[in-house]
């Protein structure tokens, strides 16, 4: 396989997003990580700051872009020239939300197949949502993002008193 397209929110992206995207890596020749500028998730970050976070993380991964995009993720995948979709599966509760967008997208584009990456059992339970409820309280997050991302939580928090 030559391309595949990695999408999420990643607001803000984790070291668990960083290791799937390693694992794909190594299979694709070339991975996008499609950044969805629109959420039904409310994303903390501005679209140009997960952007920003995003290409100072993946900078040492030289088959690797990253980029923003609008609609529905099929088309944009085919836009892309992409054969598949990369999702990330941490945990059984992930499974069913991830199989029904699955099926969804191969109803939409039968030759668009999508791959499930597990990341390694340490980032097994890391998500954006816990690394941003970790954060607001006070609490160190360094282990589950990059440098730059914990930087840009840090002084959120205390911008705001909290991260909302």
């Amino acid at each position: 396989m030559h391309h595949c397209i990695y999408p999420g929110t990643f607001d803000p992206i984790t070291n668990g997003h960083l290791d799937v995207l390693a694992r794909a890596a190594k299979l694709f020749d070339h991975v996008t990580i499609a950044i969805a500028r629109s959420s039904t998730k409310a994303p903390f970050f501005s679209v140009e700051l997960r952007l920003s976070m995003v290409q100072a993380t993946i900078k040492d991964l030289p088959n690797v872009s990253v980029t923003v995009f609008d609609g529905l993720l099929v088309d944009f995948a085919l836009a892309q020239n992409a054969q598949a979709i990369i999702r990330g599966l941490r945990a059984l509760s992930d499974f069913e939300f991830e199989f029904n967008m699955a099926l969804m997208n191969r109803h939409l584009q039968p030759a668009l197949e999508t791959l499930f990456v597990m990341p390694s059992e340490q980032f097994s339970y890391t998500s954006s949502t816990l690394v941003k409820q970790v954060a607001k309280y006070g609490g160190d997050v360094s282990h589950f993002v990059p440098p730059i991302v914990a930087t840009a939580l840090k002084r959120a928090a205390e911008s705001r008193g909290h991260i909302d």
